[in-house]
């Protein structure tokens, strides 16, 4: 049971993180009210980075039910282990939003506009117009796996140059600021279109929080729409693990 503890506590941690960001720059009143895109996609990198530190060692920390099941598809990953991870990602996900929403409890009666109060939680796109949105998601998560892929590659490859493996130092100290970095990269140039969700729990925990949490005057929650952020990862996930497989770096 550790392995889908560490997946329910390192999605939250990850969602404290980075909605938290997001709640910092859009609400009102908050201090970090108007900070700008860049905190935003900053503010996502260093929760990807701290949520792997915490929990990588013991599961992995997969934390988003694309990368699950792209690892499974080219057998990585057990897919007896699938349906436990993908749940304790959307738990912990959701836990994670309530946090967010306690941490600012004050802001949101002070945020009037429904579609802020929404973008807290879960992602919407800047043009709505659904097959490019899926399209948009997909490729941001096909790269998003093929380069947790890659970087994953060299850590098994890393040695000085007097034969000395390196691996276990670059997998449990440097992968997990690469995988941030990677994701600030995704969020700054393909980020745009529909704010990067890359991961089905991420969008699906927050939004079921949203819809069930006391929010003065919020929305329905766009419900037409969560189909897309949760649908296109998996599949640009298992493009890009695929990819990488076949290629054969």
């Amino acid at each position: 049971m550790n392995i889908y503890l560490a997946e329910v506590i390192g999605t939250m941690i990850l969602i404290i993180l980075g909605d938290g960001v997001v709640a910092n720059v859009l609400l009102n009143k908050s201090k970090g009210q108007n900070g700008g895109w860049m905190v935003i996609t900053t503010g996502w990198a260093m929760a990807v980075i701290i949520a792997i530190f915490c929990v990588g060692r013991i599961s992995g920390a997969h934390l988003n039910p694309a990368v699950t099941i792209a690892l499974a598809t080219i057998g990585s990953f057990p897919w007896a282990q699938v349906p436990g991870y993908i749940l304790a990602q959307i738990v912990g996900a959701f836990l994670g939003a309530i946090m967010v929403w306690l941490a600012y409890l004050p802001h949101w009666a002070e945020t009037e506009d429904e579609a802020t109060k929404l973008a807290v939680f879960c992602t919407a796109p800047a043009i709505r117009r659904p097959v490019h949105n899926f399209i948009s998601e997909v490729i941001g998560t096909a790269l998003f796996l093929f380069g947790v892929l890659a970087i994953a590659a060299n850590a098994q490859k890393l040695t000085t140059p007097d034969g000395i493996n390196l691996s276990a130092v670059f997998s449990q100290g440097i992968q997990p600021i690469l995988v941030g970095f990677l994701v600030w990269g995704i969020g700054l140039s393909l980020g745009g279109p529909t704010g990067y969700a890359i991961n089905p729990a991420r969008d699906l925990g927050p939004r079921l929080a949203y819809t069930v949490l006391p929010i003065a005057n919020k929305g329905t929650g766009d419900w037409g729409y969560f189909w897309i952020p949760v649908i296109a990862p998996i599949i640009g996930g298992i493009i890009g693990a695929v990819s990488f497989t076949v290629i054969g770096f």
